[in-house]
C-alpha cells in the first residue's frame, strides 16, 4: 500500500499553550525574555570559553558545547511559538512538522552523549587525577563532542525512518506548541502501536538508562570525594552537585514523556516548555552562579568589549 499516496495533510495546527488572548499576550513577553537570556547566556559562555586561555580545559571544552547544543535546543521552536501568540492561524507545515521533530531528537540525543561525557570527565578528574591530561587529551574531548553528534544523527534518522511515510489523513490538531514526535505519530490514519513501541525502546529507555547511569556514575564520584576534605575536593563537589542539577532537569521530562507515549497527560505541555525552553536558560545560570572561574572570565570579557567599544567612540 502506498502510504504516500493516501497522505492528505499538508500542514498540522498547533494548539499552542492557551486559548486565552490575554494570556498569549503575557506568554509572548515572557517567552521573549526568556529566550533572548537564554541566547544571550549560552552565547556569552561560548565567547567566554573560546577567548579566554584559563578556560581551555577538557571540562570547559564540553561545557561550551553544552552551552551551543541548549542555544540551538531553545531555538528549533521557540521563535515560532513566540510568533504564534500573536497569529490566529497558528499552522506550521508538514515540512516544517518533520524538520521540528528531526532537530529535537537531533540536539536531545547530542545532549545526552555530551552530558554522559562530561560525567566520564569529573570522574576522570576526581578518580584519576594523576592520568587526567593523559585521558582527556584534546584528541578525546574532541572525538567525544563528534561522538554526541554522530549519536544525535542516527537517533533523529531513527525516528523519522518510519514517520515520514506515514499517512496523514485528518485530523491535524497538534495538542502542543511544537511538533513532538508521540503527538504527530497518534494523527497517522494507521495503527502506530508498533511505532509507539520502538518510541519508548530508543526515547524513553534510553534516556531513562542513561539517567540510571549516571546517578550511578556521580554517586561513585560523591563518594570519593566525601573521602576528601581539601579544598579542591570541596570545588569538585560543587562542580559535580551542578553537573547533577543539569542532568536531572534535563533527563526528567524527557522520561516521563516518552517513557508513556501512549498516554497524553496534562502535564506534557509544562514539560516539554520546561525541557525545550526552561533548562537551556537553567544551565547557564547553574554553571556560571556556581563557577569562580567562568564568572571572573565573564566580567574580564565583558570589561574588555565594553572598554573597546568607549575606545571607539571617543573623538
Amino acid at each position: 500500500m502506498a502510504w504516500n499516496n493516501q497522505s492528505v495533510v499538508t500542514e498540522f495546527i498547533l494548539q499552542g499553550l492557551s486559548g486565552s488572548w490575554e494570556l498569549q499576550i503575557f506568554y509572548f513577553l515572557f517567552f521573549f525574555i526568556v529566550y533572548a537570556a537564554t541566547v544571550l547566556g549560552n552565547l556569552l559562555i561560548v565567547l567566554t570559553i573560546m577567548s579566554e586561555p584559563r578556560l581551555h580545559s577538557p571540562m570547559y571544552f564540553l561545557l561550551g558545547n553544552l552551552s551551543f547544543i541548549d542555544m540551538s535546543l531553545a531555538s528549533f521552536a521557540t521563535p515560532k511559538m513566540i510568533a504564534d501568540f500573536l497569529s490566529e492561524h497558528k499552522a506550521i507545515s508538514f515540512e516544517g512538522c518533520i524538520t521540528q521533530i528531526f532537530f529535537l531528537h537531533l540536539l536531545g540525543g547530542a545532549e545526552i552523549v555530551l552530558l554522559i561525557s562530561m560525567s566520564f570527565d569529573r570522574y576522570v578528574a576526581i578518580c584519576k587525577p594523576l592520568s587526567y591530561l593523559t585521558i582527556m587529551s584534546r584528541r578525546m574531548c574532541v572525538g567525544l563532542v563528534s561522538l554526541s553528534w554522530i549519536v544525535g544523527i542516527f537517533h533523529a534518522m531513527s525516528q523519522l525512518a518510519f514517520t515520514v511515510n506515514l499517512p496523514f489523513c485528518g485530523p491535524n490538531e497538534v495538542d502542543s506548541f511544537f511538533c513532538d514526535l508521540p503527538l504527530v505519530i497518534k494523527l497517522a490514519c494507521v495503527d502506530t502501536y508498533i511505532l509507539g513501541v520502538f518510541m519508548i525502546s530508543t526515547s524513553g529507555m534510553i534516556a531513562l538508562v542513561c539517567f540510571i547511569l549516571l546517578v550511578i556514575s556521580y554517586t561513585i564520584i560523591l563518594v570519593t570525594v566525601r573521602k576528601h576534605s581539601s579544598g579542591g575536593s570541596s570545588k569538585a563537589l560543587s562542580t559535580c552537585s551542578a553537573h547533577f542539577t543539569v542532568v536531572t532537569l534535563f533527563f526528567g521530562p524527557c522520561i516521563f514523556i516518552y517513557v508513556w507515549p501512549f498516554t497524553n497527560f496534562p502535564i506534557d505541555k509544562v514539560l516539554s516548555v520546561f525541557y525545550t525552553i526552561f533548562t537551556p536558560l537553567l544551565n547557564p545560570v547553574i554553571y556560571t552562579l556556581r563557577n569562580k572561574d567562568v564568572k571572573d572570565c565573564m566580567r574580564k570579557l565583558s570589561s574588555h568589549i565594553f572598554k573597546s567599544r568607549k575606545t571607539d567612540h571617543t573623538p
